[in-house]
């Protein structure tokens, strides 16, 4: 009986090559994409589908880091969370894909790196908005009390500005003027720190003209004239 003749394979075209090349990263991103689910699941309330306050305060303790420290604060700015001490699933699998963390060990090394992320000046200045953002907890709020105003200068502007933060909390507590600031006195804050020297605090004008200067004219450069 005579062998029978092997068929030729078909040719392999580029077509066929390209269809492979797509097919690996998709696999590829699905994996990384369950990976983060499975941590999102691991943190998350099950009856809210949210990862809630109590999540978030497992996840503090499983990566170190207290949750009043900034970079939980630029964790959720990373994530675009909308709602203050939540993350739902499609925050978390965009703002960890983004990040590059699939598993506890790497977001553990992304939240400890997050400083980083606020180093230029345009990011930090996006980030300093939407901490004002992310503290309106009611629906149509625009103002924030003084008391959060001055946790939220500590934790986002100490670092950098240590001793004009601690003039500032200080004034803010003893005036009576305002029990509640917006977010064009919170903006005007970073750019008055920055555009403002030092000295101009301790020379010239005594502090609750400077700020009462600042608060009525709603501009820096009033305040730098008016100084100067």
């Amino acid at each position: 009986m005579p062998r029978p003749k092997r068929k030729a394979a078909p040719p392999i075209t580029s077509s066929d090559v390209d269809s492979s090349l797509r097919t690996e990263p998709k696999k590829s991103t699905t994996k990384q994409f369950d990976r983060i689910d499975n941590l999102f699941e691991s943190y998350a309330n099950k009856s809210l589908g949210l990862i809630d306050p109590d999540g978030i305060e497992a996840l503090c303790k499983d990566v170190h880091v207290d949750h009043t420290d900034v970079r939980m604060l630029i964790l959720a700015w990373k994530l675009k969370a909308e709602k203050q001490g939540y993350f739902s699933k499609d925050e978390w699998r965009k703002g960890l894909k983004c990040l590059g963390a699939d598993t506890l060990p790497k977001l553990r090394k992304a939240i400890n790196g997050l400083k980083k992320e606020v180093t230029v000046p345009e990011c930090f200045e996006d980030f300093y908005s939407y901490a004002f953002q992310y503290c309106l907890t009611e629906e149509k709020q625009r103002s924030i009390d003084i008391e959060t105003i001055c946790e939220l200068l500590n934790v986002v502007l100490r670092s950098e500005f240590p001793t004009q933060v601690n003039l500032l909390t200080e004034y803010l507590k003893i005036q009576n003027d305002y029990r509640a600031l917006n977010i064009d006195h919170w903006r005007n804050f970073y750019r008055f720190f920055k555009e403002v020297l030092l000295f101009l605090f301790f020379h010239t004008l005594p502090l609750d003209f400077i700020f009462c200067t600042f608060f009525t004219s709603g501009c820096v450069y009033y305040l730098i004239v008016r100084l100067i």
